[in-house]
């Protein structure tokens, strides 16, 4: 074979595997930890990461409903190594809390998968943590001007200088640090257990806040905004569900409006409720009770 025909095939062949490699997802070890580095921080550093070209609207997106999960298969191995440092995942989220400084990522990752296999939506408020359980949740409050957002901890990183936590793009407009792209924040876990106790709301002209009772609800989300929490409401009623109500709870200091459609009467108006639900934007309400 000529000499420089071969050489140009290798080089061809190196450039393909290199593509390959390029576009590769990450993949799982057998004992279910990714083998690569986490989605949100280290390959590919020569495509630039940002929000989508036009901001979006973030008012009508509702905050994760805090509940028990079973741990994700991947992403939980502790200890874990990336680019040479150790990190421990904790046994439990209950009872952390840390300040630190927070970043975000965004559309150089959306659609991709993160270290716990769920593919990364830059709409939902999600977060990155190195030693927090996948998944687990937890309140992110900017100590620079108040802001707070429920986000559920679905990725591992950032694994760049001394940062805390890495924010969804979502997130990041919620607290306002896509601004500077990064803000000192404090990150505080959410026990669902300690969620129970819904304190006796005050009504609020022109929307009702009534007692969520002892009946079976469908929770489409959880806001620490009452304008928010209203948009939604008018949103659902606008829609023709008409029994939907707002409900005001402290959870850890925190006041919260809760957005619930029903009571629901009976398994078959359940379905058709959830149907609803789902056509107007809230494909994963919560079945809850009080």
């Amino acid at each position: 074979m000529n000499r420089a025909r071969f050489r140009s095939g290798v080089a061809c062949a190196a450039v393909l595997v290199l593509a390959a490699c390029a576009r590769a997802p990450v993949r799982p070890e057998r004992d279910g930890a990714p083998s690569a580095a986490p989605s949100n921080g280290l390959y590919a550093p020569e495509i630039a990461d940002g929000g989508p070209p036009v901001p979006a609207d973030i008012s009508r997106i509702p905050e994760p409903v805090p509940r028990h999960e079973p741990l994700s298969r991947y992403g939980n191995r502790s200890p874990y190594t990336v680019l040479g440092q150790s990190y421990h995942v904790l046994p439990s989220a209950r009872g952390y809390r840390e300040r630190g400084i927070a970043s975000w990522y965004g559309t150089k990752f959306h659609g991709r998968a993160t270290s716990s296999f769920e593919p990364y939506d830059m709409y939902q408020f999600t977060a990155a943590h190195k030693a927090l359980p996948l998944p687990s949740f937890a309140r992110v409050t900017n100590l620079e001007n108040g802001r707070s957002v429920v986000v559920r901890v679905n990725d591992r990183g950032p694994f760049h200088g001394n940062r805390l936590i890495d924010l969804s793009y979502a997130a990041a407009v919620k607290l306002g640090v896509h601004v500077k792209g990064t803000a000192r924040v404090e990150v505080a876990a959410i026990d669902p257990d300690d969620l129970g106790g819904d304190a006796p709301p005050a009504p609020q002209e022109p929307v009702p806040v009534q007692a969520a009772g002892t009946h079976a609800y469908l929770q489409v989300g959880s806001f620490s905004e009452r304008d928010n929490a209203r948009r939604v409401l008018r949103q659902l009623r606008a829609g023709g569900v008409e029994d939907s109500r707002m409900v005001r709870v402290h959870v850890a200091g925190q006041r919260l409006w809760r957005v619930r459609a029903g009571p629901i009467l009976g398994e078959a108006a359940e379905r058709v409720l959830r149907e609803q639900l789902r056509v107007l934007g809230f494909p994963y309400p919560q079945r809850v009770t009080r």
